[in-house]
């Protein structure tokens, strides 16, 4: 078991435990088709969501990435949209829990280094379920093989660790 102690901008004073292994040992039905290295690497969030947060998590995970010096560039992201909500959206709906302040991006960062939280693991992955919606949408409104038709949604199912090129 392995701790590790968060220091960036939004979390101070934080730390957690490492119980299961990076990128194994998930709930039942939790299958993401992109880990955080690759959606970092293909262009998530405008490139800021991470600039602050590095020396929480692995070091290749940003080799490539894509991200931001100043302040978030929608032409970072794969599809060049803004398919963001403000924080202060996530907030004011109640979907931020206190162990992940940045929201589900985090939390699955966290989750996929290993770290464990049963009642806000089960509620983030019936909120990453939940996305599937938006790949029926796409199928029904998009020629296969035209990863630009629909580009917003897309963009937001990257965000969710869904590969919205593949359909």
């Amino acid at each position: 078991m392995r701790t590790i102690h968060v220091k960036d901008r939004m979390q101070q004073g934080y730390s957690y435990e490492l119980v299961a292994a990076a990128g194994e040992e998930f709930g039942e039905g939790f299958e993401p088709e992109l880990t955080p290295k690759e959606m970092l690497a293909l262009g998530v969030f405008g490139g800021k969501y991470m600039t602050d947060t590095q020396g929480e998590f692995p070091k290749d995970w940003f080799d490539g990435a894509k991200l931001a010096p100043e302040r978030r560039d929608p032409m970072l992201n794969f599809f060049r949209v803004d398919a963001s909500q403000p924080l202060s959206v996530w907030q004011e709906k109640g979907w931020i829990f206190a162990d992940d302040p940045r929201g589900w991006f985090q939390w699955y960062c966290r989750y996929y280094l290993g770290r464990r939280i049963e009642a806000e693991d089960k509620r983030q992955i019936g909120r990453w379920r939940a996305m599937r919606r938006h790949i029926g949408q796409i199928r029904h409104n998009c020629e296969r093989g035209d990863i630009f038709c629909r580009p917003k949604q897309r963009q937001a199912l990257l965000h969710w660790a869904y590969d919205s090129r593949r359909f």
